[in-house]
């Protein structure tokens, strides 16, 4: 059966010339799905077509007409059936790569999937993907099912044990997105733990879109990773938040914490005297740059007796950080710059943030979960180790504070 081409198509063939390739391709890909079904319902029966034997377990039962929809375009071929024995009952033999009812490869759904979640609505869907759908159908509850099965999946994730991983290190940070909730747009947060495992390899351990960051919101999220059997992390990378400060504290009493030197750098610049903005990051950088603690901790005095009255407010920020800004410096130093801010989560927030640059708004809390979650689980967001990964053996042990 020859499949019709589509008016992009068409128009792709008239500047460019056929795509004999895929042409040819289409041609062959009923005859590769059948032999592909046909080999497994032989194997199933432990004999082939006509074949005779002693350990035969059913026996052939016609075929099913059904129109599949692959990379390719929609494809209809005849499917071999069969039937098995189990004991004295005859099972109706069910394929493995093609499953009852399904109509489409995985892939095809994972485009469908991925477009829904961006945003698109069915008509924008079925003209986008017209070249892979080539004519199949694609119904509302079709999308509906498909958005169902993600659903199902981010439910188990959140729910998932979390016993085996062996986080060192975990940054906390929320991503500020712009969803309607109650009929109304809001920029709403979505707090992610994002864990740092032995091997270096990041990975994000939860998420949760919810109304505020108070500290209610964030004990609920890490009560509830702590609840499925993550272990008490080495270190807490997180921003000022007090809310979440305040979290990991019950959490996780008397932890490491180191706070992000980016956050309060932009803090700081909020009270500086734009006159003398450029000084005070200079000096702020010589705090956090510094190649030993003892030498961070003398450029902290010196900020602090410089700026206590020129700019009080500056300092009085500074200083409400305190140790706290300095704690990677317990770690080695191979891994200093990954661990002194939350940029880990800020790259995070950028890939999603260009995924979704040309709507407004997302259309429910869900959907703002659903998509992040999505892009994750498919790979689409990929994640590198952490600097210094190699001496993460020793980071594993209980730092020392200098």
């Amino acid at each position: 059966m020859t499949q019709q081409s589509t008016p992009m198509e068409r128009a792709m063939e008239a500047h460019w010339g056929p795509d004999r390739l895929t042409a040819a391709l289409r041609e062959r890909i009923r005859e590769v799905i059948i032999t592909l079904v046909e080999g497994e319902l032989a194997e199933t029966l432990a004999a082939q077509r006509y074949e005779r034997m002693p350990g035969r377990r059913g026996y052939r039962n016609g075929r099913e007409g059904r129109t599949i929809t692959t990379g390719l375009g929609a494809t209809t071929v005849e499917l071999p059936r069969g039937r098995l024995w189990e004991g004295a009952q005859e099972v109706e033999w069910r394929s493995r790569l093609l499953p009852r009812y399904e109509r489409r490869a995985r892939a095809v759904d994972a485009a469908l999937v991925g477009a829904y979640l961006t945003g698109a609505n069915q008509r924008r869907i079925k003209g986008a993907l017209a070249p892979l759908l080539r004519g199949a159908p694609l119904s509302k509850s079709a999308i509906s099912r498909l958005v169902g099965r993600i659903t199902s999946l981010f439910a188990q994730w959140r729910t998932r044990s979390l016993a085996d991983e062996r986080i060192a290190y975990l940054y906390l940070d929320a991503l500020v997105l712009r969803v309607r909730l109650a009929k109304q747009v809001v920029s709403a947060p979505v707090l992610v733990a994002l864990g740092v495992r032995r091997d270096g390899q990041k990975v994000v351990l939860d998420l949760e879109l919810l109304t505020s960051e108070a500290t209610a919101a964030w004990q609920g999220l890490l009560e509830g990773v702590s609840a499925r059997g993550l272990r008490r992390p080495r270190l807490c990378v997180i921003d000022g938040n007090p809310g979440l400060r305040a979290a990991v504290e019950m959490t996780w009493p008397g932890g490491a914490v180191q706070r992000c030197t980016v956050h309060k750098l932009r803090n700081l610049e909020r009270h500086a005297p734009k006159h003398a903005s450029e000084e005070i990051r200079t000096a702020y950088h010589a705090i956090v740059n510094a190649e030993t603690l003892s030498g961070a901790r003398q450029a902290y005095r010196a900020f602090v007796s410089q700026w206590r009255t020129r700019a009080p407010k500056v300092v009085e920020s500074l200083e409400e950080a305190g140790e706290e800004l300095l704690t990677f410096y317990r770690f080695p130093a191979s891994q200093w710059k990954g661990l002194r801010s939350t940029n880990a989560i800020e790259r995070l927030n950028e890939e999603f943030r260009r995924r979704v640059k040309t709507q407004g708004s997302l259309p429910t809390a869900q959907a703002a979960e659903l998509l992040l979650f999505g892009l994750i689980l498919s790979g689409q967001i990929r994640m590198r180790r952490i600097d210094g990964w190699r001496d993460l053996p020793g980071a594993e042990e209980a730092p020392q504070a200098a």
